[in-house]
């Protein structure tokens, strides 16, 4: 007898042929262990660390190669800026976002899935790239990136500038000091580090992000902050 579809399967627009891997996509490291005494460690395997770890490589195989197709007559520092972008953590919550992943990810007791936590969303994200491409291969993983990045690689016609320098800018054309970032935290194994950075401006409260690298944490704090300032020039 055939099994219920899985929720996610018909926003993914694939069936998996082991939905063990959808499941293992959507467990975040912290659901198993929440806080509770195991009488074993939980195996690696187990939560969603690995496929994110795949995810991460897939998705950028598949954004460079339709970048460098898409923009045939943009410079190799031109089409860098946008892959940095496209590949971002807030990217990449945007689209666990759109497709509704925030509803199914398992957490730890307490932690939340919403938009404030980027990381979270961004990490099942890359998992379930992860997953697509360990059920049915490249071209299914691919099919589900193209459908939900080339939207966003074809919003600005400008190649965009990175946050950190759109975020110097802005403080140096208002006559600010330049903006300071510091490390406030490092964690994770040695495959798949996390780094929390903060940002601050001079007469602005400062914002942070996360990431697996440092730099990857910058651009995710300046995103933050510049984010902020653009709503506070709303109000």
């Amino acid at each position: 007898m055939a099994r219920p579809a899985h929720p996610l399967e018909r926003v993914l627009d694939h069936k998996f042929g082991d939905v063990e891997l959808l499941e293992r996509a959507l467990t975040h490291r912290g659901f198993l262990g929440g806080g509770r005494k195991t009488a074993a460690p939980v195996a690696a395997s187990a939560g969603n660390e690995r496929l994110e770890f795949l995810g991460d490589r897939v998705l950028g195989l598949v954004i460079a190669d339709t970048l460098l197709r898409t923009f045939p007559d943009e410079s190799e520092g031109e089409i860098a800026t946008r892959y940095a972008m496209l590949v971002s953590a807030p990217m990449l919550a945007k689209v666990a976002t759109a497709i509704g992943l925030q509803n199914h990810i398992k957490v730890a007791p307490g932690q939340k899935t919403d938009s404030a936590n980027t990381a979270v969303l961004a990490d099942a994200c890359e998992a379930i790239i992860g997953a697509l491409f360990c059920d049915a291969g490249l071209s299914v993983a691919e099919k589900f990136i193209s459908a939900h990045w080339r939207p966003l690689m074809h919003a600005e016609i400008v190649p965009p500038k990175d946050a950190k320098t759109a975020l110097q800018e802005w403080a140096q054309g208002r006559g600010l000091p330049l903006p300071v970032y510091k490390v406030i935290d490092s964690s994770g194994p040695a495959h798949a580090p996390s780094f929390v950075m903060t940002v601050g401006v001079e007469g602005y409260p400062e914002k942070q992000g996360q990431g697996r690298t440092k730099r990857l944490a910058t651009q995710a704090a300046a995103v933050a902050l510049l984010a902020a300032l653009q709503d506070d020039k709303h109000d």
